[in-house]
Parts: structure tokens; sequence; C-alpha cells
């Protein structure tokens, strides 16, 4: 999947492209730009450095759309907004945790206490993200922030998300009736 961040001048409302794997276009509403590096991409950026293939990029990149994004091409797959409404019930938990994750790296990339952070952060987690790769998370967002920080205005920054790190979608109800049936 093919992800383009636009630099836009401070303060105007920005917007991401994204190309899925599938040929279906979206442009996902991305709040107003500044110099700082963009929401959507820190998450990126995180999800990517991390792996982590249920969280935002995975779960786009696997058949959600997200009510902040619109359908600019390419013909959508049968049942698409079942799909992803399913997917989004089936991983709202993951997705959370995905959001948890990014905002806990970027605050750790502030230079904040990070074994103070990771305990506030992570006190209710089950699975938190190991202390370990943290630091390859918080390098890959201040790589991120260099990258960002060095585009002149009207400049874009294309990325690639592995076509591999994605949510499965659910089965349709054919394919279910279909398996069933064997």
């Amino acid at each position: 999947m093919r992800v383009t961040f636009t630099r836009l001048p401070d303060h105007e409302w920005g917007s991401v492209l994204i190309e899925r794997d599938d040929h279906v276009v979206y442009r996902m509403g991305a709040g107003p730009m500044t110099a700082e590096l963009p929401h959507d991409l820190v998450h990126f950026t995180v999800e990517d450095a991390l792996r982590i293939s249920d969280g935002i990029w995975g779960a786009i990149a696997g058949g959600v759309v997200f009510r902040s994004m619109t359908h600019v091409s390419g013909r959508r797959p049968p049942h698409a907004a079942e799909r992803s409404a399913e997917l989004i019930r089936t991983h709202r938990d993951r997705l959370q945790r995905a959001e948890l994750i990014g905002g806990f790296v970027e605050a750790a990339a502030a230079g904040d206490d990070i074994g103070a952070l990771y305990r506030q952060w992570f006190a209710t987690q089950t699975d938190p993200v190991p202390v370990a790769e943290v630091s390859r998370a918080v390098a890959a967002l201040h790589a991120a922030e260099a990258r960002w920080g060095a585009l002149a205005i009207g400049a874009e920054l294309t990325l690639e998300w592995p076509g591999t790190r994605r949510l499965t979608p659910p089965p349709t109800k054919r394919e279910a009736v279909r398996r069933r049936g064997r």
C-alpha cells in the first residue's frame, strides 16, 4: 500500500493519499498541518517500526475505511462497507491499543522518562510493547521527524506499507456458507 503525506503551509487542513494494493484510492483527512509530524505519520512510523499488523495502517491495508476517509478512485470490493465495519468491531481493542502505543512512543521520543511513561501508559495492558522495542520505535520517529522537517512546502513524502502486514477481512456470507458446506 502506498501512502503519501503532503507538507502544507502551517495550519492548512491536510490529507493523506492512500493507494491500497487492491487499487482502491482514498483520501484521509489529517487535520491542520504544522512543522510537527502529522498524527497519521506518527502512527505509520511507530506501527511500521514495531511491525504492528493490527493497528491503524494494517487495518486500512486490510480493508477498513474510517469515517475520515473519502473514496477517490478504483472499484471497491463487494460488501466493502460491511467488511470494514466487521473488521473494526472485531479488532476494536487492537486499534485502540495502536492509538495507545503511538501516543506512548511519541511521548517517549519527546524525551519523557520512558520508565515512568511505561508504567503509566501500560498499567492496564496485558500485552505492552517490550521496553527493548521502544527505543527502535523512538529512533524511527526521530528519523521521520527529520525527514518531515526537511520537506519543502508542497513536497510529498511517499511511504510503502507492506502488503503482508494487514488485518485479514472476515469471510463474506457466501464464503462462510461455502466453507460450512465442505
